[in-house]
């Protein structure tokens, strides 16, 4: 199944600012959502052309409430996301999954501690309830890379918990 990740911007809460909007919530009521990230929402859908079509339905608010959309293909990669960009491109056909690998932004991923009020996505409102069983992690500081030799370079803007990489376009990485 691909997995879709919608990362919001510091500024709003992406939870409450999609499902309290009509057209938002029924795009998105029929599917599991989750939190894997702080101000994040995440999904399953059947296949790359779904999670693309969904992205498409809610470009709207994209446009005005998320900082990043993400798309995780199996066919691609277990562990590597793609940027949406990247995803419509691998959809339609204009690149195969063996020629996304080249270049990447790699997030930080830094574990928070909601319980101690330090972890702050912007909106003290967030009542959305965290990933069970575990802590909560917000992503930081992409750092832009380019894959040599099927090498990926390490993350070093600052000392993080483990990082996320996310395969972008040759447009996004300039």
């Amino acid at each position: 199944m691909t997995r879709v990740c919608l990362l919001g911007e510091a500024e709003h809460n992406l939870q409450y600012e999609l499902l309290s909007r009509e057209t938002a919530r029924e795009a998105l009521a029929t599917y599991d959502l989750t939190r894997p990230f702080e101000n994040a929402i995440a999904l399953r859908t059947v296949s790359v052309g779904a999670a693309v079509s969904l992205l498409n339905d809610l470009d709207w608010y994209l446009t005005r409430f998320v900082d990043e959309a993400l798309v995780q293909e199996p066919s691609v990669s277990d562990i590597e996301w793609l940027s949406r960009s990247l995803a419509t491109q691998l959809r339609n056909g204009d690149v195969e999954p063996a020629e996304t690998a080249e270049f990447c932004k790699i997030y930080g991923l830094e574990r928070t501690d909601a319980a101690d009020g330090d972890a702050d996505d912007g909106d003290a409102s967030d009542d959305a309830p965290a990933p069970a069983g575990g802590p909560t992690y917000r992503l930081v500081e992409p750092l832009y890379v380019r894959r040599t030799d099927g090498e990926l370079p390490a993350y070093d803007l600052r000392d993080v918990d483990d990082t996320v990489v996310v395969r972008v376009t040759e447009a996004e990485f300039s």
